[in-house]
């Protein structure tokens, strides 16, 4: 486990944003069957545990920015480090009653992933991974799988929704691909969810397009840290900006790029 006070402040503050969405998540259960639904309740819930984390990371690191899926962009004096959170990864699954969701915490450096954190309240697994320090889901260290053929491999995919119906066709072609040449495919609807389990070695591989750094940055150092290779789907290695996430082991990532890359 890793033990700096970097990763005690993201953890502290995780967790406490975690109990508001594990509570949260009972109260969903019961609006299901409400006529209103349970949106609007969301919307508050992913605002509340935002403003947790603002508030308990810029406490411990004041003048750090902030890159965040709700709240924007906040400039800090210290413009060398940024966080990017995603208080709430797999909202859909969430406004389901799913237990499938994370809150992510990644810590950037000029540019530079160094910190990430996942945290899945539902199922209380930590993720966390420092540059150099390896990755750890609660006290066990990751590795990412060794399985060497992509025909063998369980492979995790993000469908855009139906707001972002133009992808459809780019997804279908390369969903087609990879249908054609891995083991298989699965979707959590966690972005976050997904490479922590990369990470853990419980998926193979995985991609997505049309993403935002908030979703991939904590993730992507995990898997690094667990001995894999991520670039963007388009084989660039620009995780922070680049809009797109491609992640497996040395074998696994190679051949899913070379697959979506080969299309038409």
């Amino acid at each position: 486990m890793i033990r700096s006070a970097l990763m005690t402040v993201m953890t502290a503050a995780a967790q406490k944003a975690g109990r508001g969405l594990k509570r949260d998540l009972g109260e969903i259960e019961n609006l299901q069957v409400s006529v209103k639904g349970p949106g609007d309740f969301v919307t508050a819930a992913d605002k509340r545990a935002e403003k947790v984390l603002f508030e308990e990371l810029s406490r411990a690191r004041p003048g750090y920015g902030f890159v965040m899926e709700e709240g924007g962009t906040v400039e800090g004096t210290d413009k060398s480090h940024t966080w990017h959170i995603d208080p709430l990864d797999g909202t859909t699954n969430f406004l389901h009653g799913l237990p499938l969701f994370a809150i992510s915490i990644a810590l950037v450096r000029e540019d530079q992933i160094v910190a990430g954190l996942i945290f899945n309240p539902g199922t209380d697994e930590m993720y966390v991974t420092e540059k150099g320090q390896g990755a750890f889901l609660n006290a066990t260290r990751m590795r990412v799988a060794a399985r060497r053929k992509l025909s063998d491999s369980l492979i995790a995919c993000g469908i855009p929704p139906l707001a972002r119906a133009k992808h459809h066709p780019l997804f279908k072609q390369e969903f087609a691909a990879l249908l054609a040449t891995s083991g298989n495919l699965r979707r959590l609807g966690s972005a976050a969810l997904d490479l922590a389990a990369v990470a853990a070695g419980r998926f193979d591989g995985y991609w997505e397009r049309n993403i935002q750094s908030w979703d991939v940055t904590a993730g992507a150092l995990m898997v690094r840290e667990a001995g894999g290779f991520v670039s963007t789907a388009d084989g660039t290695d620009d995780i922070v900006h680049g809009g797109s996430i491609l992640a497996g082991n040395e074998y696994i990532q190679r051949e899913m790029l070379a697959a979506i890359k080969g299309i038409g």
